[in-house]
């Protein structure tokens, strides 16, 4: 297990270093100049670079990723060309807002999904079961953009009980997001739990529990369950990992002041120092929820920490 763990790091370690290379090339092969985006548009040749001198930017490129790199350690993100400030503290004050999204949306996507999908799975072909591949296949069809308008104009505008956009300090203006995202995050989930609980059940050591005379609501809850939820525990990750990653269509529609929106911005200002450090946050996210999740899967079933 040991060197399970040993390996899922090293490998962690690999795809940040390659996102951090394609962040910081992306953002030099991007068209503009990024000394002059900083200084005013009457800024004269000589001001730029000036200003170029400062970034670094007429080091050669390699010393200038040796620098990023090194400057991230740091806690050195660059400096935002929109808000003239770095980069890091406007992220983590962005972060709490996409991480409430993203927990809030994955916790309650997971809770019906698991709880619809394991009793779907154990009842096949039953009006529950039914029902359950009917929520998967509507959730999934509906475009969250769709949906995300949807719920703005009927509890936002016309019934006027939740607060259409904006971020305040309830939690009044996460559940419509929250909702939003927990109808796509429950229908995938449920239908992949419904398919692993109706996999796991015919298998022969369930049947040979039930020739024991354990009774159903045991072997279900108790030795099926736990197999059932790897693929469960897969799919849960990596819709965590996708929101924290930044929400980009509900916060945007929303007008949620989170990684996402803060995202769109930084590309249509060309920001380029924030679009550099986002990718590499959404990365770090990203490819962190997916060791956790490994961990997690290797827990449940040891032979995945022996492939």
């Amino acid at each position: 297990m040991v060197r399970y763990i040993v390996r899922r790091l090293l490998q962690t370690l690999i795809v940040l270093f390659f996102v951090s290379v394609c962040a910081f090339l992306l953002v030099r092969i991007a068209p503009g100049n990024p000394a002059r985006l900083m200084l005013p548009q009457t800024a004269t040749d000589e001001q730029v670079a000036m200003m170029e001198t400062k970034l670094g930017l007429d080091k050669p490129l390699p010393v200038q990723y040796w620098v990023y790199i090194t400057g991230i350690f740091k806690g050195d993100f660059g400096t935002s060309t929109s808000y003239h400030q770095p980069v890091l503290p406007i992220i983590l004050q962005r972060l709490p807002v996409t991480a409430k999204i993203a927990f809030g949306t994955v916790f309650f996507g997971c809770l019906i999904a698991i709880l619809l999908g394991v009793i779907a799975g154990a009842n096949r072909g039953k009006p529950v079961d039914f029902f359950a591949v009917f929520f998967a296949l509507i959730g999934q069809s509906l475009a969250t953009p769709w949906l995300a308008v949807l719920l703005v104009y009927i509890f936002g505008i016309k019934l006027k009980i939740l607060p259409a956009i904006g971020t305040g300090s309830g939690l009044k203006y996460f559940i419509l997001p929250v909702l939003t995202g927990v109808v796509t995050v429950a229908a995938g989930i449920t239908r992949i739990a419904r398919s692993g609980m109706a996999s796991t059940l015919s298998e022969d050591y369930i049947t040979a529990t039930y020739a024991k005379g354990i009774r159903r609501s045991v072997v279900n809850w108790k030795y099926a369950f736990k197999n059932a939820m790897i693929p469960v525990v897969t799919t849960a990750g990596i819709n965590l990992g996708s929101f924290l990653a930044g929400a980009v269509i509900v916060e945007t529609v929303f007008g949620m002041a989170g990684i996402g929106f803060l995202l769109c911005d930084a590309v249509n200002t060309r920001d380029y120092a924030m679009v550099q450090s986002l990718l590499l946050v959404s990365a770090f996210f990203i490819t962190f929820i997916n060791l956790i999740v490994d961990l997690i899967n290797a827990r449940i079933d040891p032979r995945m920490s022996l492939e």
